[in-house]
Parts: C-alpha cells; structure tokens; sequence
C-alpha cells in the first residue's frame, strides 16, 4: 500500500539520522529526496538511499559534512561542499544566487568536492518560487555513456535544469538528463526485474538492449538523448558536454574524464551549477510572469493528437504526480521497499512505512 507522504518523508530523515547526518541537514536532505517521489521523480528520491547507503559505507560521503563558501563576489560564490551528499550544499549554493539575484539582478553559483544532489527541478524550482529564473546543472559519478560514435563510456545522465515563475502560480519546469532517460530509471527496471524499452541502453558492441544491467554490470552505455546518431545522438552529446563545463570546469570538480574521478578519498568530487535571474531587471515583473502564462497557455490549447492526452508543458507531468501522490500516498516499488528495509535495520533506523 503506498505510504502518506509525511510517512515517506519521515521514513527518510529517519535514515539519514540513523546515518549521523546532522538533524538540519536531514531535514534539507529528505525533503529534497522526498520531494522527488512526490513529484514522480522515482529515479531521484527513495531509490537512490541503497546508493548512498553504499557511499556512506565506503567513506566515500561524509555524513556529517558542511558547505562553505571559498571565494566570492557580489555576483558569484564558489561552494566547497566537504564531501558529502549534493543535497545540503546545492539548497545552501542555490539560496546564495537567489539572494544575490535579488540584490544585484542575477548571480551565479558553483559547487566543487560534492555528490549526487538528488532532483535538478528542486533548486530551479526554488528560485521560480521566489519571482526568479533558476537555471541549475551537474556533472555526474556514474561514467555510463559513450561520446557519439564512441565505444567507451566518457560521460554521465548529466542533467540540468529551467524554472520560471508564471502569473498563474503554475511554474515552467523542465528537468532533464542529456541522456534518453535518468540511469534512476532503468535501475528502477532492475529492482523489479523488468526489460528497459528500446532505444535507452545498448550493450558493449554498440547494440541495442533491452537489459537494465546491461549498462552497469556487462559493459554497456546509456544512450545519448536522441539514442543514435540517426537520431541526432550528437544532441544530447552536446549537452552533456556543456553541464561538465558548467558543473565542473567552472567549479574546479574533478573533471569526469580524468581517471581520479573515481579515485577521490572523500566524496565523487562531483561539480554543480546554479544560476538566479531577477526578470525585473528588465521589464516589470507581473508583465514578465504574464507573458509566461500566456505562453504556457497557448501550448496547452493546441489540438492535440490524441484527444485523451492533451498538450502539457514541462512541469505539468509533475504537479499532476504531486496532487495524485499527495491524495493516495507514493508508491514504493517490493524489491526497492526491501533493499531500504534492510539499510534501516542495519542502521537502527525506526521502521515507519508498515
């Protein structure tokens, strides 16, 4: 049955505790995850504690860690993020740009010495909340997807991020990984032993596959956004390369294609990106919010297809999953609910989803 989402909220800071995460990082931390889920987001919420689980147990992330900022301007701030998970340190970079965008009309973040940071559309989310355009992006730890016409892994999903507030309260929201889809969701696949669909992993020969594993455990890649040169692979090729040089050559993060990527003894030394825009720098805000309502409308009016799926625009998939979720509880797939059974166990975490 699925739980409430306070349930499945609690659930998570409960975990993260039960790790030695300080008590105001948890809450940042499971409201992120937990936001994810509630969004639809599976690939970015619950389903990445065994992960983290396993970067905790390493020493790869610490628990307990603290960003701070390292060198800044009234227009910038670069964030050491101590080695521990993204979530904490990317909440702390984005609230930065935000309040400098506020004061100076735009600004932009970047954080360096981090990890995963869970869901890209909560921090431009979180600038669009407060009148402002969010832009934000990462490099990734997982090298999982090969250059197009290439046969051997180079890059990650390496996602990013755009919000606009919208006079109607219903904020633009796209969130999207460069690849055909977040690696979250063929690991989701594997935790229920189902095939991934066509086009969204190939196997170690270039060939198409319909094995969730294939990517991770058989030497296979993720396809690039557009899923074959035919396609125009070279795309989602193109942004990823932009996100590593927004997400780590500007922070200073260890570069993806260096071999110490993965050998960092705190952390993936991951880099994020964030940036804040004030619309009213340049015209009147409630007519800047205006026009993107309209905008937003005039696609939602177009003649669909299909009568039965109409037009959305990016965003709406998830504020639909929010008010769903919301009403009937988030859905925890068996074979993820037992993996994070047995991490709270092992942790001495108190069991709340039953």
């Amino acid at each position: 049955m699925p739980a409430s989402y306070a349930n499945h909220r609690a659930q998570l800071k409960a975990i993260l505790l039960a790790w030695g995460m300080p008590e105001d990082n948890a809450e940042v931390t499971a409201d992120i995850l937990s936001w994810a889920d509630l969004h639809g987001v599976d690939s970015h919420g619950m389903s990445m504690i065994p992960g983290y689980d396993g970067l905790r147990r390493s020493g790869r992330a610490k628990m307990d860690a603290r960003p701070k900022i390292v060198r800044e301007t009234p227009v910038s701030a670069l964030i050491d993020a101590g080695g521990g998970l993204g979530h904490v340190p990317s909440h702390f970079a984005m609230n930065v740009a935000i309040q400098k965008a506020k004061t100076v009309g735009m600004a932009v973040t970047a954080v360096h010495n981090s990890a995963h940071f869970g869901a890209t559309g909560y921090y431009t989310l979180m600038a669009a909340k407060e009148g402002l355009i969010g832009m934000a992006c990462t490099s990734a730890s997982g090298i999982q997807v090969a250059p197009t016409f290439g046969k051997q892994a180079r890059l990650g999903t390496d996602p990013w991020s755009f919000a606009a507030p919208s006079a109607d309260g219903v904020p633009f929201l796209l969130d999207m990984a460069t690849t055909t889809v977040a690696a979250g969701r063929i690991r989701n696949k594997a935790n229920e032993n189902l095939p991934t669909p066509d086009g969204w992993v190939l196997d170690k020969e270039g060939s198409p596959s319909n094995d969730p594993l294939v990517a991770k455990e058989k030497g296979g890649f993720l396809t690039s956004l557009g899923g074959s040169p035919e396609n125009s692979s070279y795309k989602g090729y193109g942004l990823a390369a932009m996100v590593n040089i927004l997400g780590s050559c500007l922070s200073g993060a260890t570069l993806i294609t260096d071999p110490m990527h993965t050998k960092k003894p705190q952390g993936m030394d991951i880099g994020h990106f964030f940036m804040a825009i004030d619309p009213g720098i340049f015209r009147d805000q409630a007519d800047f919010e205006k026009d993107v309502a309209q905008f937003c409308g005039d696609l939602r009016a177009t003649t669909p297809i299909d009568p039965a799926r109409p037009v959305m625009v990016a965003g709406d998939p998830q504020w639909a999953y929010a008010a769903k979720r919301m009403a009937e509880g988030i859905p925890v797939g068996p074979g993820l609910m037992q993996q994070v059974r047995q991490i709270a166990q092992a942790s001495a975490a108190a069991w709340l989803l039953d």
